[in-house]
């Protein structure tokens, strides 16, 4: 059985016991991390391909340690020209065992948000107006254009997500 599955902005196909050096993940070391962006999952003969994600799917991982990988080494030069310039640097990496990969029933892990403080009565009405803008950004623009459609509001190819997030609010 193995998955392919995003981890930090990069795709990794696993398997269960592999370990990965991904870049750095702000776990501590020892502590078990789960990955719920599977996008393939092939499980013997069966393959499950997302689009994008496969909801419910999850690999667990633990991770091992934080270390720096090798050097590389940036060489740039102009040939004719006296220009030289050599630089380098080393990549921050975590490096990660898979533990055991979930094919269905994973739960998302909940996001950590800061507590909202309550909004006092008086100032309710002009509240009510900036919380539409707020949630009116999370929409994608293909989204937003839709809902404008329905209202009915022309122009709305031309339009910008902050235009179309203003015509909607009035």
């Amino acid at each position: 059985m193995y998955a392919i599955v995003e981890i930090a902005g990069q795709q990794f196909k696993v398997a269960k016991d592999q370990k990965v050096y991904v870049h750095r993940l702000q776990d501590e070391e020892g502590s078990k991390v789960t990955f719920d962006n599977v996008l393939l999952l092939e499980d013997g003969k069966d393959i499950t391909i997302g689009a994008p994600a496969i909801d419910g799917a999850a690999v667990e991982a633990k991770v091992v340690k934080h270390l720096k990988g090798d050097k590389v080494i940036v060489f740039k030069k102009k040939r004719r020209k006296g220009y030289k310039k050599k630089n380098g640097h080393r990549q921050y990496l975590t490096e990660i065992v898979i533990e055991s990969i979930v094919a269905s029933g994973a739960t998302k892990a909940a996001k950590k948000e800061a507590p909202k403080k309550e909004a006092k009565p008086a100032a309710a009405a002009p509240k009510k107006e900036a919380a539409q803008t707020e949630d009116l950004s999370k929409y994608t623009v293909a989204e937003l254009k839709e809902m404008a459609k329905a209202k009915g509001i022309e122009g709305i190819s031309s339009m910008k997500k902050s235009d179309l997030i203003d015509a909607l609010s009035k």
